[in-house]
């Protein structure tokens, strides 16, 4: 069967059964896998494995398996990637909001800044926490902030809680360790740390786009605070927190950028020094560098990150063994949805491949490497508006540019591809998006009101996104 109908037909099964269904996305990728698998014919699995120059023996052994053997394979594959980084991710999210430290970065920002300037310190709030922390989680820590800075203010609501959305909500699909841009760097081969930097480059042009919108919609658009689950007094009390309850900042930060100083570093020196290069160099600086490069390994550094955040909060809080044991599970088993998801579009992407779906595409942009980007950016763009996940987008899409995700085919670094799909689940976001109704409801907002402001900015930061992308890889190719 051709591989561009059975993609569509693995798109159909995902994306009805959890718009039509009701189906959870875990078992919707599943089936989605399940069903592209099984149209899959040996002669497109030996294709496969020739582009991916395997051996004779490790062909055949692919061609001959079965359904099962092959999703469970892919589906081991991505949580091998990544598990640990989720686990870890989640225990120092969990962490930093237990022991005030989110609360501290939020408060410092804003301090330093001042009233006036509140808004630039909730979009820089927003968009470092947004690192560690799920944007979900990001955005139930900063409304009760928000809502507290206007009961000083009496104005700017909506500009406050947009400036939150503008800076976490693009960090959130750019820069690991968050699931969906630590998927989509695995699957591309994108080195970890090159993902990071670049992450956070095109995420602070395209937050401060955001932000713009937010001053731009705030005059058209004055929304009132309403109240929502908790009354505001409660709201207010918990913003209003004793300062004495809280980390230093430099205890608050340390979690959160060592592990980007760490991986930075690594791909710093492995971008300035070949391993010839390295050699040469005295025994002491090669030990200096395999210190750095051993720190800088994702799996290591998330372990520091955590190692710091449960000390801060042991440190801060003083929690018992129970409570101390309890806090960690909570967390892992958030992390652990997350981790079945992903695996669970790693599952799915990975049968995707083995169709010869990448040939198709890139028979389709053979001579039109220029359109990469835009075709990806689309592809993502209406998946996450069919059915509604973010991550889902980023892991249904890379799935189907993965093979051809070299420099050499692309004439740019694959790391741009990457950018363009995290970019691209962003636009269109409506209501069969969770985090729809999380900002529309804790904000107060209505539907229409959220329409307006959440999903007409997070679609032109992704707009945006995309094109600043495209002119990175024409101006800064490195594909050298």
């Amino acid at each position: 069967m051709n591989p561009l109908v059975v993609l569509a037909f693995g798109i159909a099964v995902v994306v009805g059964s959890i718009l039509v269904l009701r189906i959870h996305a875990f078992l919707a990728l599943i089936l989605g896998a399940l069903l592209v698998a099984s149209l899959t014919t040996a002669p497109q699995l030996e294709a496969y494995a020739r582009s991916r120059k395997m051996s004779e023996k490790e062909t055949q052994s692919l061609a001959n398996s079965s359904v099962g053997i092959r999703v469970t394979k892919e589906f081991g594959n991505a949580c091998g990637r990544i598990g640990i980084l989720i686990a870890l991710a989640s225990i120092v999210g969990k962490c930093l909001m237990d022991s005030g430290a989110a609360d501290r970065i939020v408060r410092s920002i804003t301090g330093v800044l001042g009233e006036r300037h509140a808004p630039l310190g909730f979009l820089i709030s927003g968009y470092v926490l947004g690192i560690p922390i799920f944007f979900d989680t990001v955005f139930l820590l900063m409304v009760p902030l928000c809502k507290a800075m206007w009961m000083r203010t009496r104005k700017r609501y909506t500009l406050y809680i947009l400036a939150v959305i503008a800076g976490g909500s693009m960090t959130h699909s750019l820069v690991p360790p968050t699931p969906g841009p630590l998927m989509v760097a695995g699957e591309l081969k994108v080195d970890i740390g090159i993902m990071i930097l670049m992450g956070c480059f095109v995420g602070a042009l395209t937050a401060f786009i955001g932000l713009l919108y937010a001053y731009w919609i705030d005059h058209r658009l004055q929304i009132p605070v309403r109240d929502t689950e908790q009354a505001l007094a409660e709201l207010e009390a918990v913003s209003r927190r004793d300062e004495r309850e809280l980390p230093p900042l430099w205890m608050a930060l340390a979690p959160v950028l060592m592990p980007v100083l760490f991986i930075g570093a690594t791909t710093l020196v492995e971008m300035l020094w070949k391993p010839a290069q390295i050699n040469a160099l005295s025994a002491q600086a090669q030990q200096i560098i395999a210190v750095i490069k051993w720190l800088g390994d994702p799996n290591i550094a998330l372990t520091v990150a955590t190692a710091l955040a449960m000390i801060m909060l042991i440190y801060i809080k003083r929690p018992g063994t129970k409570q101390l044991t309890a806090a960690m599970n909570e967390s892992l088993a958030d992390g652990g949805q997350i981790l079945l998801l992903t695996a669970a579009g790693g599952a799915f992407g990975g049968m995707l491949q083995q169709t010869g779906v990448g040939a198709e595409i890139q028979s389709f942009i053979a001579g039109k490497s220029g359109a990469v980007l835009p075709i990806a950016f689309l592809v993502t763009v209406l998946v996450r508006a069919a059915q509604g996940s973010a991550t889902v987008a980023m892991i249904t899409a890379v799935g189907m540019f993965a093979s051809i995700a070299t420099p050499e085919q692309l004439g740019f670094h694959p790391v741009y591809l990457a950018i363009a799909i995290g970019c691209g689940s962003k636009p269109l976001a409506w209501m069969n998006d969770s985090g729809f109704w999380v900002i529309g409801k804790m904000s107060g907002m209505t539907e229409s009101e959220t329409l307006k402001t959440f999903s007409a900015q997070t679609s032109i930061e992704g707009l945006a996104g995309l094109l600043i992308t495209m002119l990175l890889s024409k101006v800064l190719p490195m594909a050298g």
